[in-house]
């Protein structure tokens, strides 16, 4: 008897996996659909020595981790393996020479690793799973995908250019966040110079020029909280520190995720870039998927692993659901009510031509020029805003310290 691992969908769509025991890997495939079970990956588990077992596993540990690896190092390393390959290099060729001349040495222990594993007969894709954390259930699955149908070479040139246009639209959106960020780091920063030096030389003069009398309630509030942050500037830094940890904390939890996700598609500007964002990725992925001959409730599937948002998580699981029960993808993604109607349109036509990944695409390029202009919305809507809440805070505090000096021009002048 012999061990089978295996990655396969269950009666409901969830993915799920495990280990069988069968005389061959066409009888473990039966007995696996006798149980209700689509198998999308089977291998054999191969049979070492507790030494060799050891041995390789201290030798996967390394590349596992992934650390120093940046998503630019998967997206160039996608392209130049699409290019060996098309120009009629051997796979195992390709890697060696990749491998020869990559800079980054985590990365460069990941290739050799993946050449490693050719060399003994593994498949590329079998290789790829032993780094989840680099390679991630997209790029697997497409390059399975690759393999099945010879078009390895066709495929990683997808990846490639996925890859580069999904992190072109990322770092459009994070663009538009640096904004924000700096200001309110620099309004942090004047408030608490403003609070531990400035303030407590007011407040010398102010008690020397009023002679015991009370201060203004807005003064004496500041005045009170200077104090504390100027005796206290541990506890205060604790404080701060601690109130972003407890936000940071409950936006992990289910109700926070649930709260954010809903915050971002509702937020006025903000939710327009979320929305054209995550639908530039949905149709870019799905399509890219679809193109490399996924089948299309395994695309389904794996695109929802990528997106962020819960809501329009959900939103594609009952999809796949409706999708796996026999109707087209358009009726039931309309239905949802979350995806644009262009959207849905789009996809009806594609479906009625038989070119849904090309219309895909073409949705994902028109929804990263509509990220352009959401970013360009927002920071021009941000500026403003950003601009008024640092004059409040600040002219706050300024407005508190001028208050007793008109309250002692007035005992001057007798008024």
């Amino acid at each position: 008897m012999a061990k089978f691992k295996y990655n396969a969908l269950d009666k409901e769509g969830r993915e799920t996996s495990g280990v069988v025991e069968s005389t061959s890997e066409s009888r473990a495939r039966k007995e696996l659909a006798a149980q209700g079970l689509t198998v999308s990956r089977l291998t054999e588990v191969a049979v070492t020595s507790e030494k060799g077992a050891e041995a390789a596993k201290k030798k996967r540990r390394k590349p596992l981790v992934g650390t120093g690896v940046a998503s630019e190092n998967v997206t160039i390393f996608s392209r130049q393996l699409a290019t060996l390959l098309k120009a009629g290099l051997p796979l195992l060729r390709s890697l060696e020479v990749i491998a020869r001349q990559e800079k980054n040495p985590y990365f460069k222990d990941i290739v050799e690793s993946l050449a490693d594993a050719v060399r003994t007969g593994n498949k590329f894709s079998d290789g790829l799973l032993q780094h989840p954390k680099v390679f991630d259930k997209l790029y697997v699955n497409m390059a399975r995908a690759g393999e099945a149908g010879g078009v390895l070479d066709v495929v990683l040139d997808r990846l490639a250019t996925f890859q580069e246009k999904a992190m072109k639209t990322t770092n459009k959106v994070k663009s538009a966040m640096v904004y924000p960020v700096v200001i309110l780091t620099v309004a942090v920063a004047i408030v608490i110079i403003l609070m531990i030096f400035v303030v407590p030389q007011f407040q010398k003069i102010f008690s020397d020029m009023l002679n015991g009398a009370p201060m203004p309630a807005l003064t004496q509030m500041i005045i009170d909280i200077s104090d504390f942050m100027k005796v206290n500037y541990l506890a205060t830094f604790g404080i701060i520190i601690g109130a972003i940890l407890v936000i940071r904390l409950f936006f992990k939890t289910k109700i926070g995720m649930r709260t954010w996700d809903i915050a971002a598609l509702k937020l006025p500007k903000f939710g327009d870039l979320v929305m054209k964002s995550t639908v530039a990725r949905f149709t870019r992925t799905f399509g890219t998927l679809l193109a490399s001959g996924v089948p299309i409730l395994e695309a389904l599937n794996i695109t929802r692993g990528t997106i962020k948002n819960s809501l329009i998580s959900d939103a594609l699981l009952r999809v796949h659901d409706r999708v796996r029960d026999g109707e087209p993808l358009a009726a039931p993604l309309d239905q949802q009510k979350i995806f644009p109607t262009m959207v849905t349109s789009m996809v009806e036509v594609g479906e009625e031509t038989g070119q849904l990944s090309e219309m895909l695409n073409r949705i994902a390029d028109n929804y990263d020029e509509e990220v352009d202009n959401a970013v360009g919305g927002i920071t021009s809507v941000i500026e403003p805003i950003m601009i008024v809440f640092l004059a409040v805070v600040v002219g706050t505090i300024v407005i508190a310290l001028f208050l007793p000096i008109i309250q002692i021009i007035q005992k001057l002048t007798g008024g």
